[in-house]
């Protein structure tokens, strides 16, 4: 845990911006994947982290925006807890880690939420996304557990997102903590990246790096010779020559913050000249867009930086052809690129998701496109100061979505279809880095992860 200021000074802002009514923050419990006593690994929901730190399961938080008072409700561990895992600390002394100091037992949540209700006040509380939350939510506020996510405190979200978009100098430190975890997971998967090698062998390897430095994966791992497959979470293949290997991975630290680098490896360490031509394109839309990136300036714009540089690299291998702001303009471009440029970090690897992403990167006057492939830009908003964005634009040889597409004679003026087929070995490149918005432009995170086809070819020669 962060130190209990930290907790209170969240506390204390949120209270400032919502003025009345009480919020309701339910963290996670265990969760059991094949009989009750063995579970999944535990992960506590990020906005009972965020403003209660408190990392146990079957915790709630209460925070009174009238009188500025805050409660945990949680139940004491008894004799048999205590037999199966040793001494535990009570409830009233954990709360204490994050500065507050009224406590119960869970049995009283319910007296508390009707006790507001009764009195009209208003129950603010976040879209749920775990079954077990929503029957909770609906069993307190004697509303249809289906509900929940539709009936969610808009004011709530919003008062989060303002408050979390903006990164605090100690979340920043762990945000390059677990990039430096990645570092290792990395530059180990390009070692590993030899013909004959188990995609499985690396993914086990780099996945251990992160159990071992921090709190586990941020999410699961893409790692895969068939990088055209945006998640490919399949790690059955043998590596061959002739293919490269996407991995997109990151870590958690052990406070549950996220990195989330991808890097793309020839498999036996040397770069053909064919895939030097794809990658260097890649490589110049991530350096470009990253030197682009600077307060004011909106993720939507640096979004189409990269997308033209793509399409232009596209038309100088005779891939695309016509004026290329106008192929961008109609959506070609996302035969290659079919994805946005990135997401906003932090105690989530997307984060904040949950409480829904047009909540996060959209507004009122910032509306989401439904164009293909610029209809998954998950922000579209201008950067400020204190977010942290990771960019990672790609080039993907999607079989079924070319064939679709020259079947349809989609963007015939702007797609030679009949040169693309010599392309297909390469499977998809993506390049990603974590970038922290500054006053007056931009910081890349974290210790920097190989990505010249020079440094690249240096390690794997290793």
């Amino acid at each position: 845990m962060f130190k209990s200021e930290v907790y209170v000074r969240r506390r204390e802002q949120l209270c400032r911006i919502m003025k009345s009514g009480v919020a309701l923050f339910i963290g996670n419990n265990e969760s059991a994947f094949n009989y009750p006593a063995n579970t999944y690994h535990f992960r506590q929901d990020s906005d009972f982290l965020y403003f209660f730190g408190l990392d146990h399961p079957g915790f709630a938080g209460v925070i009174d925006f009238d009188s500025g008072t805050d409660m945990v409700f949680g139940n004491d561990f008894d004799m048999d807890d205590i037999i199966w895992m040793g001494p535990q600390p009570t409830v009233k002394e954990l709360a204490a880690k994050c500065g507050v100091t009224i406590t119960a037992p869970m049995s009283k949540l319910e007296e508390k939420i009707l006790d507001a209700l009764a009195k009209k006040r208003k129950v603010h509380f976040l879209p749920p996304y775990r079954g077990e939350s929503k029957m909770i939510l609906g069993s307190l506020l004697k509303e249809n557990p289906c509900q929940m996510k539709t009936i969610a405190s808009v004011e709530l979200i919003m008062a989060v997102v303002s408050m979390r978009s903006v990164k605090e100098k100690i979340e920043i430190d762990e945000i390059e903590k677990a990039i430096d975890i990645a570092y290792g997971m990395h530059v180990t998967a390009m070692k590993m990246c030899r013909h004959g090698v188990k995609e499985q062998d690396i993914f086990g390897a780099i996945e251990g790096i992160a159990l071992a430095k921090g709190g586990g994966t941020s999410f699961p791992i893409t790692l895969s010779i068939n990088g055209q497959t945006l998640h490919n979470h399949s790690h059955g293949n043998i590596l061959k020559r002739d293919r490269m290997m996407v991995t997109d991975a990151g870590a958690e630290t052990n406070l549950h913050y996220a990195s989330d680098i991808t890097r793309t490896t020839p498999v036996g360490g040397k770069f053909s000249q064919m895939q030097k031509d794809v990658y260097e394109i890649v490589l110049n839309a991530n350096t470009e867009a990253i030197k682009a990136t600077k307060p004011g300036i909106s993720n939507r714009e640096i979004h189409f930086l990269a997308c033209r540089i793509i399409a232009d690299g596209m038309k100088g291998l005779g891939l695309m052809k016509g004026d290329i702001d106008e192929a961008v303009a109609a959506g070609a471009h996302a035969l290659f690129m079919p994805h946005g440029i990135g997401h906003m970090m932090g105690l989530d690897v997307h984060d904040m998701e949950a409480l829904g992403e047009n909540f996060i990167g959209y507004n009122d006057e910032v509306k989401r496109s439904e164009q293909f492939g610029t209809a998954f830009l998950r922000f579209a908003l201008p950067y400020k100061p204190g977010h942290v964005f990771t960019i990672e634009p790609g080039c993907y040889f999607i079989p079924e979505l070319i064939e679709k597409w020259k079947s349809e004679a989609r963007h015939k003026e702007f797609i030679n279809y009949d040169k693309i087929a010599k392309f297909m070995p390469i499977g998809g490149i993506r390049i990603e880095d974590d970038v922290l918005i500054t006053e007056k432009g931009h910081k890349v995170l974290g210790k920097p992860i190989p990505k010249t086809i020079e440094d690249i070819e240096a390690v794997c020669s290793l």
